[in-house]
Formats: structure tokens, sequence, C-alpha cells
């Protein structure tokens, strides 16, 4: 009698468990619900363009707030997440906004293993499944190259340097395969150890401002050609 009571106990404890982690809202769709229902359809002649991704995405918009002051631009990094992550909140943050462009800046999260192990191909599946999804709504797709590392200060054990590499040529075909625009932010900031120097960023993967300050114009340029198409 005792070994049952224990064993019912056990598993109401499990079952409480599980449910709270069910109830954890995992891809941070709460980030941005009510700031996106401040935002209307966009006008005839608006360029919107959301910029899809992670810390390197928010953080543009915290150190460098005035390249997207008075333009059609939002952002929608938060901090940490991977594409399975994106993906699920995709439709919320990127779709309903209805921009013309979306900018997807991704992976380097994925390799680090913050919501556990991943291969190359699951992230590239996730890429592939957002930019599907934005070109089925008719989105123009900008697919940016992960930016380079060759350590991660909260992940020592991981070596990422050569699978960006190899994500970024992945990237870069199905970009081509597909007719979407391929926005290659690595090759002009990497360095000899197919790392991100410190000049571009202080603790070598989120950028500074002089940082962001390369990245501008590449995807100012990016946004430009995916409009013409």
């Amino acid at each position: 009698m005792k070994k049952l009571i224990g064993t019912l106990t056990l598993a109401f404890l499990l079952s409480g468990f599980n449910t709270t982690m069910l109830a954890q809202d995992w891809p941070n769709l709460k980030q941005f619900q009510k700031d996106n229902d401040t935002y209307s359809a966009p006008s005839k002649d608006e360029d919107r363009v959301v910029f899809m991704g992670n810390s390197i995405t928010i953080g543009w918009l915290k150190n460098r707030p005035e390249f997207f002051e008075g333009k059609p631009y939002i952002n929608r990094g938060i901090s940490g997440q991977t594409t399975p992550q994106m993906l699920i909140r995709f439709r919320q943050d990127v779709i309903d906004l209805k921009p013309k462009v979306v900018v997807i800046l991704a992976g380097t999260n994925d390799i680090a293993g913050n919501t556990g192990p991943s291969n190359l191909k699951m992230i590239m599946d996730n890429i592939k499944s957002m930019a599907e999804i934005a070109h089925s709504n008719g989105i123009k797709v900008v697919l940016a190259s992960t930016l380079p590392a060759f350590k991660y200060p909260w992940k020592p054990e991981v070596e990422p340097a050569e699978k960006i590499v190899e994500l970024n040529k992945m990237i870069k075909s199905y970009a081509d395969d597909q007719g979407h625009v391929y926005l290659d932010y690595f090759s002009v900031m990497v360095d000899e150890r197919n790392g991100l120097p410190k000049k571009y960023a202080n603790d070598e993967v989120h950028p500074t401002v002089e940082g962001y300050k390369v990245m501008e114009p590449l995807v100012e340029k990016a946004i430009e050609e995916a409009l013409a198409k």
C-alpha cells in the first residue's frame, strides 16, 4: 500500500512538472505580441522590412537605434534564440506585419546548442521553412550569412568556426537556387581564424557599434536588391 501511494505521489509530481514545462512560452511569443498589435497594414508605398533574428539583431536596435529611425524597419530579434524558436514565431512576428522584405539572420545559437543538439541540416531545414513561408505570402527574402565566431563565451567547449563556414555555403546555395538575396556579412568581417575580430565585437560574437556600421550598408544594398526583384 505504501509503495502504491509512493508511486502515485511520484506520478502526480511528475505530471505537475510536465504541465509546467508545457506551459512555458518556449519561442517567446509574448515578447512582441503587444508591439505587433500597434502596427496597422502598411501603406501602398511603404517598403516595410522585418529583421528576424537573435541577440545580434536586437543588439543592432539597442546599439545603433539611429539606423532604424525614420525607416520602415521592424526589429524582431530575441536574444539567445535558435531557428526552431524563430520558426514558431515567424508567422506572428513577420507574416502578420505584412512586410515587403524579411531579413533572416540565424544559426549561430543552434551551433552553440542553446536549445539542444542541432546539426547543419536541421538548421537549414528551419531557415528553408521560414523562407518558404515568407515567399508563399509574397514577401521577398534576404538570407544573411551567419557571422563568424571562433569561440562562444557561454559555450567555450564548442568549436563553431568551421561549422559556420559550412552553414554559410548551404545558405548561399539555397538562396541562389531559390532566387532569394544572399547577404554576405561573413567575408567582410571574418579574420584569419574564421572568427570575428575584437574591432567588430568585444566578445567576438556580438557586434559593437563599429561592427554594425560595417553591416548597415550591406543590408541596405541587399534590401534594395530584394525590392527590385
